[in-house]
C-alpha cells in the first residue's frame, strides 16, 4: 500500500458505518490491536474510492433551491432544498439534501 492519503468520506456511509462497527467490536473483544483496524480502515478508504472511480458508470441529475454552500480543505460542501433526482426512468424526490464533493485525482496527480 502507498503513503497516499485518500478521503475518509466513504467511512459514514452504510458499508463503512459496518466495517467500523465490527472493528471497533474485534478491538473491544482483544481480537485485533487498534493499529489493524487504523491499516483496514486506510485499505477500506483506498479500495472504496478506486473501485468507485473505475466502476460505477451510472449518471444522475438534479434540481433543487441552493440553500448554503462552501469550499474548505479542496472539498466543497452544497445544502440544497427540495430536490429532484433524476435517474434513467426514475424521479425521486427529497426535502433536503447534503453533497460533498471532493477532487477525483489522487494525491500527486496533475
Amino acid at each position: 500500500m502507498s503513503g497516499q492519503a485518500y478521503y475518509e468520506l466513504y467511512r459514514r456511509s452504510s458499508i463503512g458505518m459496518a466495517l467500523t462497527d465490527t472493528l471497533d467490536d474485534l478491538i473491544t473483544e482483544r481480537r485485533i490491536e487498534p493499529q489493524l483496524a487504523i491499516k483496514i480502515l486506510a485499505n477500506f478508504d483506498r479500495s472504496i474510492t478506486e473501485i468507485l472511480s473505475d466502476k460505477v458508470r451510472a449518471k444522475l441529475g438534479f434540481k433543487g433551491h441552493l440553500d448554503t454552500y462552501r469550499f474548505c480543505d479542496e472539498v466543497w460542501t452544497f445544502l440544497i432544498e427540495d430536490v429532484q433526482f433524476k435517474m434513467e426512468n426514475n424521479v425521486v424526490h427529497a426535502d433536503r439534501v447534503k453533497i460533498v464533493s471532493c477532487n477525483s485525482k489522487k494525491p500527486g496527480e496533475v
